[in-house]
Parts: structure tokens; sequence; C-alpha cells
């Protein structure tokens, strides 16, 4: 199947395939032709899966196909609603590439910049508004943004919205625009209060369910160390001397955690940096795009942060902390294998989250192979209470192994 099979139009089709866009995924397959039908939607999907597309490509020709107004009298039409600023920023990114051949206008607002700015652009009018929610609630409080006349919106990673405690502002924002919307949500797992949710938004929706999360991609080679906590660093510091690993992207449990790994690895001339909470927008953006264009090896995130990095060609994945959460391990590591490559997840075990390993390996229905030989093993280790799969090969050796 291609695009052109799903009826869009030959403007987007000419600004799809110059972002090299081929056939669409499964989830645009599915998602593409119900959006265009004016039906409400869910898709439970996880990171990877080319989301983004599946809806913004249809609200883009939903929007272009209405009679045009001039720039003063343009409202907001469509809603986009994410987690992140990286996310936000990221899918404006994407709606501005697809919408490069119409005259559909696309911003971002997100907290962490000046106000002032985004104001001025607000001016301008936008059909299309992609925001965090904590920036939008405060700018409707002011009566800078007029929702009333949304027609579609989009509710991106609901789950982590739910996670990061934004459910009320989200609330708040859906109560300021028509009941008779278009509404799409996303989320990578269904908790119950999601799927609550779900039920009190969307009418009669079409479900779209794409790699449900408890699978990891078969193209991600993973792996877990038994260490104990305060070796982590130098294991950290150990298998960072393979220049194999091009890129890593690290996960912190912590904000203050993830700047000591940065500390640690800038003394061993190892380029680092942290994206988390703490760091301004602008400080985010240019670590990510340092990142992106490989000027810097390791990026190290908190999970809340990280929503949003997408780097197409990313080789590992290192989790310094095993996440409480078994959902959370598998965003992860879906951060590498995307668009076709192979990737390789390595996750460091301290004796106190041996129960996550647990859960992780329960959620995934596979046992995530140990490496044994390295020089910093757990002493007096006390594995989960089940059998462990045999040691897996060195990280070096398994790098060769995939060339």
């Amino acid at each position: 199947m291609t695009f052109a099979d799903l009826n869009i139009k030959p403007s987007i089709l000419k600004a799809l395939i110059k972002e090299n866009y081929t056939a669409p995924t499964p989830i645009q397959e599915q998602a593409i032709p119900a959006v265009l039908a004016g039906r409400d939607l869910f898709g439970c999907a996880q990171t990877g899966t080319g989301k983004t597309a599946a809806f913004a490509v249809p609200i883009i020709q939903l929007l272009s196909a209405q009679t045009g107004k001039s720039t003063k009298l343009r409202q907001i039409r469509s809603l986009i609603l994410t987690p992140t600023r990286e996310l936000a920023i990221q899918i404006s990114d994407n709606m501005k590439a697809y919408s490069q051949n119409t005259d559909l206008r696309c911003l971002a607002i997100v907290g962490g910049v000046s106000q002032a700015g985004q104001e001025r652009s607000l001016e301008q009018g936008t059909d299309v508004l992609i925001a965090t929610p904590g920036r939008l609630m405060d700018l409707v409080n002011q009566k800078v943004i007029d929702l009333q006349y949304i027609q579609i919106l989009v509710l991106d990673e609901a789950d982590r919205m739910l996670d990061m405690g934004f459910i009320n502002d989200v609330k708040k924002i859906i109560s300021k625009m028509p009941s008779n919307r278009q509404t799409l949500f996303f989320s990578a797992t269904l908790p119950p209060e999601i799927a609550q949710w779900v039920k009190s938004l969307l009418v009669n929706p079409v479900k779209v369910e794409i790699t449900p999360v408890s699978s990891t991609a078969e193209r991600i080679a993973q792996s877990v160390y038994f260490v104990d906590k305060e070796n982590k660093q130098q294991l950290l510091n150990h298998l960072l001397q393979d220049p194999s690993i091009v890129s890593a992207l690290v996960f912190t449990r912590t904000k203050h955690g993830a700047d000591r790994v940065v500390r640690s690895l800038t003394k061993l001339k190892v380029s680092a940096q942290a994206i988390h909470g703490n760091k301004s927008q602008n400080a985010r953006q240019a670590s990510l795009n340092n990142f992106k264009s490989g000027v810097t090896r390791v990026l190290v995130a908190t999970d809340i942060a990280a929503r949003g990095i997408d780097v197409e060609q990313l080789s590992h994945v290192i989790n310094m902390n095993l996440p409480n959460t078994p959902e959370t391990y598998v965003h992860r590591i879906g951060r590498t294998g995307r668009a076709g490559y192979s990737g390789i997840a390595v996750s460091f075990c301290e004796q106190e989250e041996m129960p996550y390993l647990k859960d992780i390996e329960k959620l995934i229905k596979k046992t995530i192979p140990v490496v044994k030989d390295h020089p910093y093993p757990m002493l007096n280790a006390t594995p989960p209470l089940k059998v462990q799969a045999p040691s897996a090969p060195s990280l070096k050796k398994k790098i060769k192994a995939r060339r």
C-alpha cells in the first residue's frame, strides 16, 4: 500500500515524498482513513510506530480543504496537546514539513521560554496549535488563546500526561472547546484512568492498536548487567571505552543523577550533556540538537524529558536505573531500533532493582540475557526467583556479531 491509496491529496503526497516517506506504517494505514472520515479515534501505540503522521496528515488534509480565511481572521481549528516541550516541537516540525505545500499555519507553544514571543506569533494567527498543557492553560486563563473554534483535538501521549499530573489542566482545557469536535486520543498504555478518560471523551471511536506495549522490537538486542549501585558509573565509563558505541541515550531516575553522570563522563573526555526538567527550553533543545548531529556522543535524560527524543540511528540505550514501571522500560528501549535500524539496549540492575527486572521480564514475556563477564560484578547477588537465561556474550562481542 502507498499513501496515494489512502486518498491523500497530491500536495501532501509531494511533501511526504520529499520527507522520504514511502509506504504508510500500520498505524498510518489504519488511522488516516478513519480520521479523514471524521471519526473519533483511539490509538494505542508506542513510540516509533509513526503515529505523528497518522494524525497530522489527515488533519492537514481536512483543514486545508476548508474555505481559506484571511491571515488576520485565522482561528485555531486544531489543537494538539502533548506532555513535553521536546515532543511539541518535534510534532510542530513534522506538521510544517507535511503541510509545506498548503497555506496552513502551525505553531508550537511550550513553557520554559518567553511568553511574549509566543503571543506575537499567536497574533499572526494559526490553524494548528501544538502545546504543552501548562503553558496553554496560562494563555487560556489570560484570554490570549480562544479555543471555541476547535474542530479537531489530539491528545498525544495521554498516559504520560496523566503520569505528569496534567490531567486536571487537560480537563479544564477541553471544557473551553466545542463538544461537537473530532477527538483523536493516543496512549502507549491503557491504565484504568486512561480507559475511563477514553469512554468520557470519545464518541463511537475507531480503535487502532499497534504493537502492544508488552512487545519489544525484535531488532533491539537486550542485556542486563548485575552491578552494585556504587559501581554503576564505573561500569558505564568502562562500556563507553568501546568506540562502536557511537551514540548512547542514558536514562537516570533523577535530574541530579543525570547531572552527576555528565560530570563524570566529561572528566573522562566523553562528550555528554543532560536533558531534564531543570534545564531551560533553549538548553534542552541545544543539547538535543547536539546529540542528533553527533556533536555530543552521550545524552543523559530522565523519563519525562526523554519524550520527544527521536534520533533515527541511535545505536544504544543504557538504563543506569531500571524503571519501577515495566511499560517505561519498553518506551525507553524503543528509542533505539527505529526506522528499520538495529539497536542495543543495556540495563544495569542493582540488588534493590531485582523486582523491577522480574516485572519487566513478565511484561515482555522473555528473559533478558545477563552479561556476567564484566569488571564490576554484583557482590552477593540474589537474582529474581526464576530461572535466568544463559549468560550473554560481552557487549563488544555482541556488537561484532551483529556486524
